[in-house]
């Protein structure tokens, strides 16, 4: 007889396992806004009972990630245009203070990683691949945040791309973008120059600019 390796799985474990990959695939546009699911394929995608998967939605659900009615449908949120303005917001408070924090540190080994990844991220455009594109553009500014040493700001960042996800989906779908984008490279150039204002606003510009597109 087959014996499920997860069927014995303690559901602490089980819940933080579909909690996770849940949560990564809302964050890098994996699922589109919108898009319905229940409780009852979540557990069956992951093969726990329904407490783990309850659970799970629960707990991105209290993140602003996911939307659960009385009846257990779940979907993700499409955002309204005054939703979408306040995390473009958001976006911009907290992002560039975590740039000009993390600007005393760039060295050039930092630099370089982010050009690798600028090289990633064109290698995900060339393939229309729009998960692998928010993805890697999210890496991007995560490398450099990290630098900031500034955890609970960045927990607060990745709060915000995690409901913006589905909606970052949306937009890849919108402008179809066919080339790297602009203004990682003046990121880039500003931290090489040690460039304060010039790295806010190529910053700020960065993560507002195609969400003042989807809020019109």
């Amino acid at each position: 007889m087959l014996i499920n390796p997860r069927s014995s799985e303690i559901p602490a474990v089980a819940h933080d396992r579909v909690y996770r990959t849940l949560r990564t695939r809302i964050m890098y546009g994996d699922i589109a806004p919108g898009q319905a699911m229940t409780l009852r394929g979540i557990g069956e995608e992951f093969e726990v009972s329904m407490t783990p998967a309850r659970e799970a939605v629960r707990r991105l659900v209290a993140e602003g990630a996911l939307s659960m009615s009385s009846s257990g449908r779940v979907s993700t949120p499409e955002l309204s245009s005054e939703r979408i303005e306040e995390l473009a917001a958001l976006r911009a408070l907290i992002e560039v203070e975590l740039a000009s924090r993390a600007l005393p540190r760039a060295h050039m080994a930092l630099i370089e990683r982010l050009q690798m990844i600028n090289t990633s991220i064109a290698e995900q455009i060339a393939r229309q691949d729009a998960v692998g594109y928010i993805r890697t553009n999210l890496e991007f500014h995560r490398t450099l945040y990290l630098r900031a040493q500034a955890p609970a700001m960045l927990a607060m960042a990745e709060q915000v791309w995690l409901q913006l996800g589905p909606t970052m989906r949306a937009l890849y779908g919108r402008l179809r973008r066919k080339e790297l984008p602009h203004f990682h490279r003046l990121i880039v150039a500003a931290l090489k120059a040690g460039d304060e204002p010039g790295l806010r606003i190529a910053v700020r510009s960065d993560v507002t600019q195609g969400l003042k597109m989807l809020a019109r």
